[in-house]
């Protein structure tokens, strides 16, 4: 897969993984990278079938096929021991690393993921997949956004939105790929495990959230041993692009806590 190691050279600098949701990009993460390449050394990565790690997925992958990929890549670059943070998707791989390789996480961090399917999430992956298979890909592309961005975000950056969809259409992923990761989550569901994850997790949430209502991640927090909830009245699905210094500054207020131990 292909992956960069971003941020400090300092040989004891602690590391932060990033995984994205369903796009799977590094790039999800730009916004991140500046306020923690002092102090942090960075892993982000494009994940299995998407970006510029191209293959083909086979039609039984899963969020565990996802995390197998992700341990195999850290372990290849003797990643030991780090923080991580995941968006969606990316929370779901972070939840099956911690049920399989707790003593890699040094915390958790969780962006509006959750444990178990819920009827409203599972309708929005039901268009998204209706649109894969029976419109052309800007619609898709423009379906994305509502689920991704509040309405005044949308609105206060169109021309970015647009020259991002512009970018994203000549890019265009595999749609079977995309089909394919989109029945991985949909049938994700460890909601009878999430008791046996220890590692300290911080649960972030925003309640104008179109896509994943905020209340999956209370069920997340309250089913973890060592979970604590932040939520935020806006930033939609991807606060972390819409509203980065709020986001970064409660990333870094939580990673502060173990720099200090």
């Amino acid at each position: 897969m292909y992956f960069e190691i971003l941020g400090s050279k300092e040989p004891n600098a602690p590391t932060v993984v990033f995984s994205s949701g369903l796009g799977g990009s590094a790039r999800f993460w730009e916004a991140q990278l500046p306020a923690l390449q002092s102090d942090y050394k960075i892993v982000v990565y494009d994940q299995k079938g998407t970006g510029r790690s191209p293959a083909s997925l086979p039609i039984n992958y899963s969020i565990q096929s996802m995390a197998d990929e992700l341990l195999t890549l850290l372990d290849d670059i003797n990643i030991a021991r780090c923080h991580f943070v995941g968006h969606a998707l990316g929370g779901l791989v972070g939840l099956n690393i911690a049920l399989q390789r707790p003593e890699m996480l040094q915390s958790l961090v969780l962006v509006n993921a959750w444990s178990s399917p819920n009827p409203h999430t599972l309708r929005c992956f039901t268009v998204r997949q209706s649109l894969l298979t029976n419109c052309p890909p800007e619609m898709y592309l423009q379906a994305q956004a509502l689920f991704l961005y509040p309405p005044n975000w949308i609105m206060d950056n169109i021309d970015r939105l647009e020259q991002e969809e512009q970018h994203m259409l000549e890019h265009f992923p595999n749609r079977d790929n995309l089909l394919i990761r989109i029945n991985a989550l949909s049938h994700f569901d460890i909601d009878l495990q999430l008791g046996t994850i220890k590692t300290d997790t911080l649960v972030v949430a925003n309640k104008d959230d179109i896509l994943v209502p905020w209340q999956r991640s209370q069920v997340l927090t309250s089913g973890l041993a060592n979970a604590a909830l932040r939520t935020f009245d806006s930033g939609g699905h991807a606060c972390t692009i819409t509203e980065p210094k709020m986001f970064n500054d409660l990333l870094l207020e939580h990673l502060a806590g173990y720099d200090a131990k």
